[in-house]
């Protein structure tokens, strides 16, 4: 990725079942087989959804609603 900044829009504790081949593919990934294999590490006890977004060099970031 070049230079820029990544903000992140929000992270939500999930539960492994919530994560759908859907998210997945959201997510840049086959399926929930292919997503598990790169982001779980350990027992997966703690899971997390985070959503963020790039923004360019020199971009700024308005927040929604103003």
């Amino acid at each position: 990725m070049d230079d820029g900044q990544i903000v992140v829009d929000s992270i939500v504790p999930i539960d492994i079942a919530d994560i759908t081949d859907d998210l997945a593919r959201e997510s840049g990934f086959s399926n929930v087989k292919e997503l598990l294999q790169i982001a779980k590490h350990g027992r997966g006890d703690n899971v997390y959804l985070i959503r963020f977004h790039y923004l360019r060099p020199g971009a700024w970031d308005v927040p929604s609603g103003r």
